[in-house]
């Protein structure tokens, strides 16, 4: 969603040497630190500052003047007021991109000079006069440099002046999208010839969302596809029956062969049969040394392996034919005919504890009978399979919704949201595998982000396009969360950030943690309203 945008400067903090030399050869040198633009004196001695000006300019080069909206914040862009108008052209750009062409006149630039010259002169520190006092302009030219005062005068024109500039695209513009492309050198000459100015600054807004047919989500159609494992009913049973092994102990069978409720440690290899009679080929993803396998858990396998080694006792080998049904989940091997042999290595059966309330305990902490354990599992089973329906419930949706908008997605929102997403990425693989410095740099490097940009963009095209059309739905239905419950989710998520002594910037957890909720409020509203088919698989 957009952010209100508007520009505002912090004061310039001006700071000269006090005692210069009178054969100082200035030469002014620009360059990027921290978000401020520094501008530094040489002379034939020594480096020494002579400069600071505390502006939201940075990322300059040589190329293009770039202006940071972020590190700003949202104020009043009308307060300062010009002594005459300034023009500005308007020109829409592609993935909702807007070009300014500022044009400041010359009464203006002669105001802003004037009052560059009042700063130098009250913080100057002239030979022979007095702070504060007044020095004839060109003594005080010749004391700072020409050039150095026609610099300080472009940058006090544009941080006049870009608020303005600003205006017409007021609330609609995205932060850290500002960014003035004319080169400086350029701007000072046109200052120098013509006592006037000229820029162009090209920033991202909100775009405009069109929905495929208009208002398409009221009328969404979804079918949810369920696994057919999240029957709370059989979880929960299934569950039952782990835990009850678990209390019971493994010991060796010596006088019989494989029975159901056994488990057998088995080599398995497979080989396809081909049906032309050519050589065999061995399956590589059938095929397991050392396998504990567990009968009462057979669905887990191809269909008709577990019948196909019962009673077959240890250091027995058996062989026998396959086939891999159509819904196997490798695609790769559906359908194909395969040889097995499985060798048993070791045969176990379990030696478990009678099924009764005395064990409810062990089962489950706090329950003292068997029912009890079996009505809270299942609760708890019920409540996953809730969550993991309202999830794909969710998914299915925001599916549907990307697909029916029309929007051009700005450039730097797309960036952000990518950026967010492999940010996300890294920090998982890093509390995952513990990358050492080296690891960690080379992964966050631009060209590592920007790889994942180019590689993952059709996917994060599809969440910049679900974000934009559940804000979009937000605002259309007037949906409301209210003041108590982003307060709590923000001292939530910030304890959260404390606990692992992480930083954080409050204003943008209130801003993810608000995107968050208006997300859920969207969701709630279109499964209230939309019409759901669920479908088991």
């Amino acid at each position: 969603m957009a952010t209100p945008i508007s520009i505002q400067f912090n004061p310039s903090i001006l700071s000269f040497p006090s005692n210069p030399s009178q054969s100082i050869n200035t030469k002014a040198q620009f360059f990027q630190s921290n978000d401020k633009l520094l501008l530094k004196q040489k002379n034939n001695s020594s480096s020494r500052q002579f400069l600071q000006q505390q502006v939201s300019l940075h990322q300059l080069s040589s190329a293009r003047f770039v202006v940071s909206a972020a590190a700003t914040g949202v104020v009043d862009t009308v307060e300062d007021k010009l002594p005459a108008d300034i023009h500005v052209t308007e020109t829409q750009e592609p993935n909702s991109r807007v070009r300014l062409t500022v044009e400041i006149p010359t009464v203006v630039c002669e105001d802003c000079y004037r009052s560059i010259i009042k700063e130098f002169m009250k913080r100057s520190k002239v030979p022979g006069f007095r702070p504060g006092k007044n020095v004839p302009e060109d003594i005080l030219l010749g004391f700072i440099g020409k050039q150095n005062v026609q610099k300080a005068a472009v940058e006090a024109i544009l941080k006049r002046t870009l608020p303005h500039a600003m205006s017409s695209v007021t609330g609609k513009a995205f932060e850290d999208s500002i960014r003035i492309v004319t080169k400086f050198e350029d701007m000072e000459k046109t200052y120098l010839s013509t006592n006037t100015l000229r820029y162009d600054v090209v920033v991202d807004v909100a775009p405009e969302i069109k929905w495929k047919p208009d208002d398409a989500y009221k009328n969404l159609k979804v079918v949810v596809e369920l696994d057919s494992d999240m029957d709370a009913q059989r979880v929960s049973e299934k569950e039952f029956i782990k835990r009850h092994k678990s209390l019971g102990a493994l010991k060796i069978v010596t006088d019989r062969g494989l029975q159901v409720g056994d488990v057998a440690v088995i080599d398995v290899t497979a080989t396809s049969i081909e049906q032309d009679g050519s050589d065999a080929k061995s399956i590589p993803a059938a095929e397991s040394k050392g396998f504990n396998f567990d009968t009462e858990e057979g669905d887990n396998v191809l269909p008709g392996f577990r019948d196909a080694i019962i009673g077959i006792k240890r250091g027995e080998t058996k062989s026998f034919p396959l086939v891999f049904p159509d819904s196997w989940k490798q695609e790769d091997l559906r359908g194909v005919h395969a040889q097995f042999t499985v060798d048993c290595k070791e045969l176990f059966y379990r030696d478990l504890p009678e099924l009764n309330d005395s064990i409810a305990e062990k089962l489950l902490p706090g329950c003292s009978s068997i029912e009890e354990v079996k009505q809270a599992l299942l609760q708890r089973c019920r409540e996953v399979e809730q969550a993991a329906k309202d999830q794909a419930t969710d998914n299915a949706i925001l599916d549907q919704l990307y697909k029916m908008v029309d929007v051009e997605i700005p450039q730097s929102l797309f960036q952000e949201q990518g950026r967010e997403l492999y940010g996300a990425q890294l920090l998982q693989l890093q509390a995952n595998m513990k990358l050492n410095e080296q690891q960690l740099a080379s992964l966050s490097s631009p060209r590592a982000v920007n790889e994942f940009l180019e590689t993952q963009k059709e996917n994060i095209t599809s969440i910049v396009k679900q974000n934009l059309a559940v804000g979009d739905i937000f605002t259309r239905e007037n949906l409301q969360f209210s003041t108590e419950e982003l307060v709590k989710e923000v001292q939530n998520s910030i304890q959260e950030f404390q606990q692992h002594q992480q930083e954080y910037d409050e204003d943008r957890v209130k801003q993810q943690v608000q995107e968050v909720l208006e997300g859920a409020k969207v969701l709630e509203w279109l499964r209230e309203n939309a019409e759901i088919q669920y479908i088991t698989r």
